[in-house]
């Protein structure tokens, strides 16, 4: 079983919303996750993002693994991430 740190996409039409979750790599993208570590706005200017450092290291870890695109938002926003 991979184990990956991704997005869920949340919101309504036009005003996306999206979770950081921690989720088995063949489940649905919205779908069945492990556990909900994070949030992602990217509708302000400034974008909000939302992790907990202590739940990420745990799952990094555990051996994880972030997609692209959380990898850049873990870079960008300060949260520490040894991968």
């Amino acid at each position: 079983m991979a184990v990956k740190i991704r997005l869920a996409r949340g919101g309504r039409k036009k005003r996306p919303f999206y979770r950081i979750v921690v989720a088995n790599s063949e489940a649905p993208r919205d779908g069945r996750f492990i556990e909900r570590i994070g949030t992602y706005n990217p509708l302000p200017l400034s974008a909000e993002v939302q992790i907990d450092p202590e739940r990420l290291q745990y799952w990094l870890q555990q051996g994880a693994t972030p997609t692209d695109t959380v990898r850049n938002l873990i870079a960008k926003h300060g949260a520490q991430a040894d991968s």
